[in-house]
């Protein structure tokens, strides 16, 4: 027998898709995984730390806006603060200063998507992309719009391919060093594949639960992407995504492999079908047979009646 496997709802172009990320598994095995590991060996970690600060400071106006887009000032007062802090006080961003005291203002990650994804606009169908990797119509239009934000708004250095070429490198050898035994664990699933997508299309869905004050990241998460942790759970091997994925996963294999609850019956124990009723007869019914013959009746058994004997005295 031979059939096609049908593309689930989310994923209407999987084959597309599948062959995407093979491709880009192979190029990372190549040429990405051993440059971010020879990034991270020849440039000091305090190096690496103050670009990504860098990077990440640069976008926290459009953090801003999108928390005013989401009617949420106080996050969106608390983001300018952050800008504010550490592009002055962190040497023009590269410390982040703003997370520790006296200030206690932690990095939050949000953008358009989650913009429409919080006035409840799907995510559309999954992609995978090359130079992007894992996404949804939703989150590639948010991804465009606020990448362009910065360079359109203030124009030089931002728009420049000398400048933003560079960066754009940097932030991706960053987050490839920073996911790596995540993209290790992937990779030993029965379906890498598919449980990349479902790992990712979880932690998009509890980032915009945590916007409605829902979910495992509703107090704030460390890493950022599909890999995102909880407040509290950075040493966890495993992301809130992830870890719900596989109780996903377990739950429709317990289901699966549950015998049926409905008890089987035997040839032996089966009932025996009603029998069909006689067709009707066309000759004359025989006689009802005679009764019994009466027998004669039981006489009444006998009874004896016990009186004491008086015998007279010598």
């Amino acid at each position: 027998m031979s059939g096609s496997v049908k593309a689930p709802p989310e994923d209407p172009l999987a084959k597309a898709n599948e062959t995407s990320y093979e491709v880009l598994q192979k190029v990372d095995d190549v040429f990405v995984g051993p440059v971010a590991s020879g990034y991270q060996a020849a440039v000091p970690r305090p190096l690496r730390m103050a670009l990504r600060n860098f990077i990440r400071n640069l976008r926290e106006p459009v953090v801003a806006a999108a928390y005013l887009l989401e009617i949420k000032p106080g996050k969106a007062f608390e983001t300018v603060g952050r800008f504010g802090i550490n592009s002055t006080i962190g040497l023009g961003g590269t410390i982040d200063v703003a997370r520790s005291k006296p200030f206690h203002l932690p990095y939050r990650q949000n953008g358009l998507a989650n913009v429409l994804g919080y006035y409840g606009v799907g995510p559309g169908p999954y992609l995978f992309l090359p130079l992007v990797g894992p996404t949804t119509v939703r989150d590639l239009f948010g991804l465009v719009a606020d990448r362009l934000a910065v360079p359109l708004a203030v124009g030089t250095p931002f728009n420049k391919p000398w400048y933003a070429l560079p960066m754009g490198t940097i932030d991706a050898l960053d987050y490839r060093n920073e996911a790596d035994e995540d993209f290790k664990r992937l990779r030993q699933a029965a379906d890498p594949y598919a449980t990349y997508r479902r790992v990712y299309l979880q932690s998009r869905f509890d980032q915009i639960e945590a916007l409605h004050g829902r979910g495992p990241l509703v107090n704030g998460q460390t890493r950022y992407g599909p890999f995102a942790r909880p407040i509290g759970a950075a040493a966890d091997p495993m992301s809130a995504a992830e870890k719900r994925v596989i109780e996903q996963e377990d739950k429709a294999a317990d289901a699966a492999a549950a015998p049926d609850t409905a008890p089987a019956t035997s040839p032996a124990t089966a009932p025996a079908p009603a029998a069909e009723p006689a067709p009707p007869s066309t000759q004359t019914p025989a006689p009802p047979p005679a009764p019994p013959p009466a027998l004669p009746p039981t006489p009444p058994a006998p009874v004896f009646i016990s009186q004491p004997v008086v015998q007279p005295l010598p």
